[in-house]
């Protein structure tokens, strides 16, 4: 594994942690920076956070004051047999230094835990580093969903059988 995630540490939000409105603010802040306006969950953070069966796994360099968050992955568990990775992102200067690796492994694995059957996920197909991510990871193409993001641009859906 890289040094980013070697050096980072893997949490999962944890609602009720004094610290847990800092780390908010922080992936709210990477979550406006990362995505265009019309995919951020930046206004509705708070809100996606509360729905039952949603978990928030995020990374972490630094101590104290000096913390910084580095990436995250949200996901949810809509039944007993298929969760949803919702978001995953990872601070631009911490790409590719397989970050985003090690925070998808841990949400898929919350999952797991969960005795969830399949993992599922949408991505554009223009993000060539993603989609190499996620086939890496063991995730394989289901179908094109056309207009998915807007009318002129597609995701792939993507599954994992766990």
């Amino acid at each position: 594994m890289a040094a980013a995630a070697a050096a980072a540490t893997i949490l999962e939000l944890d609602p009720s942690h004094e610290r847990a409105g800092r780390v908010i603010e922080d992936i709210v802040r990477l979550e406006k920076r990362i995505f265009p306006k019309h995919e951020s969950l930046a206004r509705s953070f708070h809100d996606e956070l509360k729905r039952r069966n949603t978990g928030l796994i995020y990374s972490t360099t630094g101590a104290g004051d000096n913390e910084e968050v580095t990436g995250y992955a949200m996901y949810a568990c809509a039944t007993s047999l298929c969760a949803s990775i919702t978001k995953l992102a990872v601070k631009e200067s911490c790409r590719r230094q397989g970050l985003g690796e090690a925070l998808l492994q841990a949400a898929v694995e919350r999952c797991r835990r969960k005795r969830v059957q399949r993992v599922s996920l949408h991505v554009d197909p223009a993000r060539t580093a993603a989609v190499a991510l996620y086939r890496k990871a063991g995730f394989q193409v289901d179908a094109t969903v056309e207009g998915y993001y807007s009318p002129q641009r597609n995701a792939y859906r993507m599954y994992m059988d766990l």
